[in-house]
């Protein structure tokens, strides 16, 4: 009987793992842009000094802690507008 429960669990396993094998060609490009998005705004964040709400911890920690919505919500909400340069 124990058999039968091991081997019943095993198949489960398998399952489960093929069911993630075949979604790997939909997870794979959402996990780079998720990656790209990341960077992206920590490098914008890094080297600008101004932003419309908060600061520079805040979208940081936002950025990388909401995964891909932190990133999307800095380019919406948090990105400062460009300062001009003003020649003297």
């Amino acid at each position: 009987m124990g058999f039968v429960i091991a081997t019943t669990k095993r198949l489960a396993e398998w399952t489960i793992m093929d069911q993630l094998i075949d979604l790997l060609p939909i997870l794979i490009p959402f996990a780079i842009l998720q990656l790209g998005l990341m960077v992206a705004a920590l490098i914008h964040i890094l080297t600008h000094k101004h932003y419309r709400f908060g600061t520079r911890l805040m979208w940081i920690l936002i950025a990388l802690l909401v995964s891909t919505i932190g990133p999307i919500l800095y380019f919406i909400l948090g990105r400062g507008e460009a300062e001009e340069e003003e020649d003297e």
